[in-house]
């Protein structure tokens, strides 16, 4: 497989379970092979989110996919992994947190220009089960409206 120029992993279901409130870019530590398989898009953050630690913010449940053409010294696929980010930020992330009752959560994981991996991360409160439904209403109808105005065009 070869390794992709632009990686961007989405959180799909994020923005359907969670109201953002605000969102952050983060630097990830890798080890060993683990930018090679996400640059080959070998990765997910579907299933994660972002814990504190000892001051620090660590991503948890993110999956890496060992990489193709590593030896047998791969890395763990479900490891946790440090997140880098101002301390000014961490302590700002920190204090919603722990005050507010918030909950940080990755959004899309991407390459920059430099070829370094990144994570969008974002600050968020958990959707009600009626949002979720206010959600879906809102995108049929959007949905509906812009078949309605694709068949009065034509």
């Amino acid at each position: 497989m070869a390794l992709q120029k632009d990686v961007r992993i989405k959180n799909r279901k994020a923005r359907f379970e969670y109201e953002i409130l605000d969102t952050y870019d983060a630097g990830i530590v890798l080890r060993g092979t683990e930018i090679k398989a996400i640059r080959e898009g070998k990765a997910s953050i579907a299933e994660s989110f972002c814990e504190f630690s000892n001051g620090e913010l660590f991503i948890i449940n993110m999956t890496i996919q060992e990489y193709s053409h590593s030896s047998s010294f791969s890395h763990n696929p479900k490891s946790e992994r440090k997140l880098l980010l101002t301390k000014r930020e961490l302590k700002k992330l920190e204090k919603e947190v722990k005050n507010v009752g918030l909950t940080i959560i990755p959004l899309l994981l991407y390459t920059n220009e430099r070829g370094l991996a990144k994570v969008k991360i974002a600050l968020a409160r958990g959707k009600k089960q009626y949002d979720k439904r206010e959600t879906l209403k809102e995108r049929d109808t959007k949905r509906t409206l812009s078949r309605i105005k694709k068949s009065f065009n034509n």
